[in-house]
């Protein structure tokens, strides 16, 4: 039997406090999932536009950051992220896919999506991104 490795990453601080993990990352694609919890919700009740942002900003990164050697980390950086708010969840679960979708070296392009367990389109965003040095 051949061993599986595993290309998920701890998270950072700041996704960790909001209970955002990495549930999957290949080449070009990362998805994060989060539990929606009372502290990330507005005045109405809903996740704040923040959150939304937050975890299609990250999955959207590390698209563009998978080298497939977890000694070989990428780090990037966002240059442009463009979100649109769709709908609300009907879920409880949020799940954001990042895909790289063009660019070079430094600088790469993605799209993002973000739903619920449901399957409801809750946002869509685009994103230029820089590898850094």
């Amino acid at each position: 039997m051949t061993e599986q490795k595993s290309f998920l990453e701890a998270p950072s601080a700041a996704l960790a406090h909001l209970g955002i993990a990495m549930t999957d990352w290949n080449t070009d694609f990362a998805r994060f999932e989060a539990e929606i919890a009372p502290f990330m919700t507005n005045r109405s009740g809903i996740p704040h536009g923040g959150i939304y942002a937050m975890i299609l900003d990250t999955a959207m990164g590390y698209s563009g950051a998978f080298t497939g050697d977890m000694q070989d980390v990428r780090m990037t950086l966002t240059l442009s992220l463009t979100v649109n708010y769709l709908s609300r969840p009907k879920g409880a679960r949020l799940i954001a896919e990042g895909r790289r979708v063009g660019g070079g070296a430094k600088t790469f392009f993605t799209e993002g999506r973000l739903l619920d367990e449901t399957g409801e389109l809750i946002a869509t965003a685009v994103g230029t991104f820089k590898v850094r040095s």
